[in-house]
């Protein structure tokens, strides 16, 4: 992809001048004095997983950056694109990938499951950037009327805890709707059509329907959720190779601040990457925060109350210790 910006190395460095070297340096602790140095070089590739909604990472890869930085260690980096969290964390536990970037609800599932994966970082809360749309011309004006209403998500995403907080917050219980488990595309398809009542959604495909077909917000996560985004990884990739991890985690962070302090021109970049105007995604854009932080026990403890609702709901077949899930 061609860049728009001119002299990238100097620009580049300008952006990120102010970035604060506390920030870097405690992400860089969750990697560091893991294993001995001698095995940071252990891996030769990196394999990434990422949603085209995942902005920081699609930047990262467009880019070149953590290629240019890895390069010196002999790693390659190699990327993959999944639909959605719950995809890239299937393909995380089969061992298909080594580090990915989802949101608060898919580790839940994936750990549920088996998975043996890491919490390394994540990205403070976003609840604006997801949202339960109903069509422009819906009578539906509140959550409480989506009892026996047919709403469309992508099961074990984000948007299922939102779906589950929401109707809490209403006073009503999941048994109260009928779930259509749709992933975003084929559910855009049915929104459309008016096979469902509701879609819970995220950015940017939530602002593509606001902007193109009139979708209206029933609700936000603001209130209800805190709709925390991961990164992930492999444990034994995380055990093995901290200083290929603390490589990574400077640029994704160093990304992030380039997004935040350059957000038309990282619309404008992506909208080819995305397929969607650069107005849309300069919305969605600026309803993600694009600051990443150490995992820390508050964080988990609010994944803790995600792990124990769905168990709850029998979403997932066990109980869950969610601080089972970090290197020791």
């Amino acid at each position: 992809m061609n860049s728009p910006k001119p002299n990238k190395n100097n620009t580049r460095r300008r952006a990120v001048a102010g970035l604060s070297a506390i920030a870097l340096g405690a992400l860089a602790a969750l990697t560091i004095g893991v294993v001995p140095t001698a095995q940071a070089q252990e891996a030769r590739v990196l394999r990434i997983g990422y949603q085209k909604a995942a902005n920081t990472l699609v930047l990262l890869k467009a880019h070149g950056a953590l290629e240019k930085r890895l390069q010196p260690l002999g790693v390659e980096v190699k990327w993959a694109e999944f639909s959605a969290g719950p995809q890239l964390l299937e393909a995380l536990n089969v061992g298909s990938v080594d580090f990915g970037y989802v949101g608060e609800a898919p580790p839940v599932f994936a750990q549920a499951a088996g998975a043996d994966f890491v919490y390394t970082a994540y990205e403070i809360p976003t609840p604006d950037a997801e949202g339960l749309l109903v069509p422009k011309n819906s009578p539906l004006n509140s959550v409480a009327e989506l009892k026996g209403k047919k709403v469309a998500f992508n099961k074990g995403s984000d948007v299922h805890w939102l779906v589950v907080a929401l109707l809490k917050k209403a006073g009503l219980s999941y048994s109260d709707i009928q779930p259509v488990y749709l992933a975003p595309a084929d559910a855009r398809a049915a929104f459309e059509k008016g096979a469902v009542d509701a879609w819970a959604i995220w950015d940017p495909f939530q602002a593509a329907a606001e902007k193109q077909i009139g979708a209206r917000r029933l609700a936000s996560g603001v209130g209800a959720v805190n709709h925390h985004q991961f990164f992930l990884s492999a444990r034994p990739f995380a055990a093995k190779n901290p200083q290929v991890e603390k490589i990574l985690l400077e640029e994704i962070t160093r990304e992030g601040q380039w997004v935040r302090a350059n957000t038309a021109q990282a619309a404008a970049q992506l909208a080819p990457i995305q397929g969607l105007d650069a107005d849309i995604i300069e919305t969605g854009l600026k309803r993600y925060a694009h600051v990443y932080k150490p995992v820390d026990a508050g964080v988990l403890a609010e994944q803790q109350k995600i792990a124990d609702a769905f168990f709850e709901l029998k979403l997932i077949p066990r109980q869950l210790k969610v601080s089972d899930a970090v290197l020791k």
